[in-house]
């Protein structure tokens, strides 16, 4: 599993649920919802690589979610709609909703793995070869190491962690609460400070490598990793 990408699961039928958890755990960490609203909620916080989402869910369903997030929230989050809704007309609009794939109930493990890796490649969250390389940064996702120029980086977990997102998310602003989400967690009690201490201790270790620093801080706004100077 490669704790650098996560995936949202937004599905009520719990068994089949945890059965995609099982499915997607081997590629991301993974977090699971059974009911609509919650999902719409936690899709809206913008810190997941990619959504896995049924239609049919209680209190909101996976259409009204899918136009929430693209025209409410503008996310460009990779989403596969996944469903027994296998009619044309049920296809047709959910790709004009948004989705980037449908995949039909019954499935087969290796189809859907095979189609969420290749939504991930497209984003550019997965490399062919599970490497990244972005505006001089080279960093290989199975042995969590990162050089800038070549030169090596040694980063810690967090720091290591926060790059990627990073990363996965050129020239695009990413808030403190994205960051704190991302890396610890709705639920943690952790002060959202933490995220100026090891945007700090990030910053200095780059610094090292390069002269630039490419990660922008926009005031009162969040941060962005500039692909060009």
């Amino acid at each position: 599993m490669s704790k650098d990408l996560k995936i949202l699961i937004v599905e009520d039928d719990e068994a089949l649920a945890q059965s995609l958890e099982r499915f997607l755990s081997e590629i991301a960490e993974t977090t699971v919802s059974n009911d609509g609203l919650e999902g719409q909620m936690l899709g809206k916080e913008g810190i997941f690589d990619l959504t896995v989402l049924d239609l049919m869910l209680p209190q909101v369903g996976g259409y009204d979610i899918l136009k929430y997030w693209r025209t409410e929230c503008k996310l460009d989050m990779p989403v596969l709609i996944l469903t027994a809704k296998d009619t044309l007309d049920d296809k047709v609009r959910g790709f004009e909703l948004g989705a980037d794939d449908y995949l039909t109930k019954p499935f087969h493990r290796e189809e859907l793995l095979m189609r969420v890796k290749a939504l991930l490649r497209r984003a550019g969250s997965l490399g062919s070869d599970n490497q990244l390389t972005v505006a001089g940064f080279t960093a290989n996702l199975n042995n969590r190491t990162v050089s800038l120029n070549d030169k090596n980086l040694s980063l810690n977990g967090k720091e290591y962690d926060l790059l990627i997102y990073f990363l996965q998310n050129p020239d695009t602003i990413i808030t403190k609460d994205q960051i704190f989400d991302r890396l610890w967690g709705f639920d943690s009690d952790t002060a959202l400070s933490v995220v100026e201490v090891y945007m700090s201790n990030l910053r200095k270790k780059i610094k090292t490598a390069d002269a630039q620093q490419p990660i922008r801080t926009l005031r009162n706004v969040g941060y962005m990793l500039e692909t060009e100077a």
